[in-house]
């Protein structure tokens, strides 16, 4: 497939949409070193500045790599994938192991540095849980994510925040099905509240033992549900 000049714009998205079908046809197989950036920059008709962000573009999608001194060289030929699409394909009961390792941790450390702000927090989580009893197992599950999401707050740490708002959505679609189908709700609408209440209670006096203990056990015996609906 021939390279061909380029339209005036957007000159760095075409410049490495050409570039990469360059690479993922096969033209530039693993291990090739790719032609210079002026070379690159005659052949598609645009500057050495809008192939450098293309070249750029394709190392941050997993596609090449530049070697000092040696040039840029084709280290795969098919983009990474992102985390986010990585954790909607992979297994719930993976996503949940994660989960437990995360949450469990967080717990012990909202405990320990909770402040005012983050138990009135997860108080008010706590009540909006017990309103969404009411609603449907969409915002049941909603609320339920929105307190533990507060829990992981109170641990004080933004890395954490951050890992558990990368895999919360494929959590709630996964708890929204796994409690239709196992009806969870259907005896108890508000299922779970006490031990919701207990892990509340145990980061709001503080004691981390506690905090993580009553986590730990809701969060694997829901993974124990889930281990006997995909073995």
């Amino acid at each position: 497939m021939p390279l061909g000049s380029l339209r005036p714009s957007p000159l760095v998205e075409q410049a490495t949409e050409h570039l990469r079908e360059q690479i993922t046809q096969g033209e530039w197989p693993v291990g090739t070193r790719l032609p210079g950036e002026t070379t690159l920059a005659r052949t598609l008709g645009v500057g050495r500045s809008t192939v450098r962000e293309a070249l750029r573009a394709l190392a941050g999608a997993g596609l090449v790599q530049a070697r000092q001194g040696a040039g840029v060289f084709v280290i795969a030929t098919e983009p990474a994938e992102d985390w986010p699409a990585r954790l909607r394909r992979a297994a719930i009961t993976d996503v949940y192991e994660v989960r437990v390792i995360v949450e469990t941790q967080a717990a012990r450390l909202a405990a320990g540095r909770r402040t005012e702000e983050d138990v009135a927090a997860l108080e008010a989580a706590l009540a909006g849980r017990e309103r969404a009893a009411a609603g449907d197992d969409a915002a049941f599950v909603d609320a339920d994510i929105a307190l533990h999401a507060a829990v992981v707050a109170a641990a004080r740490n933004p890395v954490l925040s951050d890992l558990f708002a990368e895999f919360a959505p494929a959590l709630r679609e996964r708890l929204i099905d796994l409690v239709q189908l196992l009806e969870l709700r259907r005896h108890d609408p508000n299922t779970g509240h006490e031990t919701h209440a207990g892990l509340v209670a145990a980061i709001r006096r503080g004691d981390g033992d506690a905090a993580e203990g009553i986590l730990r056990a809701e969060l694997e015996q829901t993974l124990a549900l889930l281990h006997r609906r995909h073995p």
